[in-house]
């Protein structure tokens, strides 16, 4: 029997998968899977269609498929609210996947082409990080109509692991110097303070910052896609988030406050809400996260500052609490992991002596 999900009452957006059996070769019904977005009436129409095609013989079999025609539809359905995320799948489906294993069929996939193809990608140049991207939509993708033994992982290149750059406490006196009254003063100074991703920070509003209480709530992140940009929830329940401020965070605050209200009255945008952006262009708007980086870079250039991206600003943030000895399931909830031991595989090795200062507790215990 055909299954619609129940119509989510008050959703600002709606996933669903619809669940129809169809008739295979041997006299048995076999379960088909389709994922639809947007909408309850979407879910509806979508599933009439596939009946539809169904009754008429006109249902592809997956197996039947090309790679390309499968992942075009794979595409379509595929169960993600995220814009971006859809865009990065279609660029690696269009430029790692389709030119090299989008003609054959599902059913003569096997492993020796898919080992070659990742081969292939190494030798014209691929990062091995973007290979193994590609062969793990691949794998997700196929999962439901190939043998495992097809997608196995054995030849992927091996992916070392990014060196992690850090600002010393010097450089970062450097860069906030060399910010004194320019705009991106503020948000820097915020991401050294809070460890707030890019697009945490200009997602935050005024209501998510409690001043008083030295606190606000990571509850949104801005995304920039193709179509232009929106807010989005955070991946994982951990991503939303209380962080407590710093002194310095809560003073900076406080007079950007001030020089935002002033702002807003020169321009007649009237009084600061709780929706109102902490950081925002002179309209009040959201920020292009592009923007922000490309004025990082002409700062960083124009000052001979060193030369790391905006992200290590996360990065310095979490090595000063690691120098400090703040415990690594602190950090892992200040940054927003969904499991401290993510945040150990990224920063283990910053915590050094910690062995050394292992041994030295149990001096003594013999005697």
């Amino acid at each position: 029997m055909p299954r619609l999900p129940a119509r989510g009452a008050g959703a600002s957006s709606y996933s669903a998968q619809l669940k129809f059996d169809v008739p295979s070769g041997d006299g048995r019904r076999k379960t088909r899977y389709a994922t639809v977005r947007d909408s309850y009436q979407d879910a509806q129409r979508e599933l009439t269609r596939l009946l539809g095609e169904l009754d008429t013989g006109a249902l592809p079999e997956p197996s039947a498929m090309t790679v390309q025609q499968y992942l075009a539809e794979w595409l379509r359905t595929a169960r993600t609210q995220s814009p971006k995320t859809l865009e990065r799948y279609g660029e690696l489906i269009r430029n790692q996947i389709d030119p090299h294993l989008g003609s054959l069929k599902v059913r003569n996939l096997r492993a020796e082409p898919v080992r070659a193809w990742c081969v292939k990608l190494l030798d014209q140049g691929f990062a091995p990080r973007t290979i193994g991207h590609a062969h793990r939509l691949l794998r997700t993708a196929l999962v439901p109509v190939v043998r495992e033994d097809v997608l196995t992982r054995y030849g992927l290149p091996k992916v070392e692991a990014e060196e992690i750059e850090i600002l010393s406490e010097d450089q970062v006196s450097a860069v906030l110097k060399a910010l004194e009254g320019h705009s991106l003063y503020p948000i820097v100074s915020l991401a050294l303070l809070t460890c707030m991703r890019r697009g945490e920070l200009l997602g935050l509003q005024w209501g998510d910052v409690d001043l008083d209480g030295a606190t606000l709530r990571v509850e949104r992140a801005v995304e920039e896609t193709k179509a232009g940009l929106r807010l989005k929830p955070p991946k994982t329940k951990r991503g939303r988030r209380s962080i407590s401020l710093p002194a310095e965070a809560v003073t900076m605050l406080r007079a950007h406050k001030v020089a935002q209200m002033e702002t807003r009255l020169v321009l007649a945008q009237g009084p600061i809400k709780p929706e109102t952006l902490v950081f925002s262009n002179v309209e009040g708007a959201l920020l292009r996260l592009r923007n922000v980086t490309k004025a990082w870079w002409r700062i960083v250039t124009a000052h001979d500052l060193p030369h790391v991206n905006f992200h290590s600003l996360r990065h310095t943030h979490v090595s000063m609490l690691i120098r400090a000895g703040v415990d690594i399931l602190t950090i892992s909830r200040r940054l927003g992991h969904s499991k401290a031991a993510i945040t150990l595989d990224v920063y283990g090795h910053l915590i050094g002596g910690a062995d050394a200062a292992a041994a030295k507790a149990l001096e003594g215990l013999l005697k």
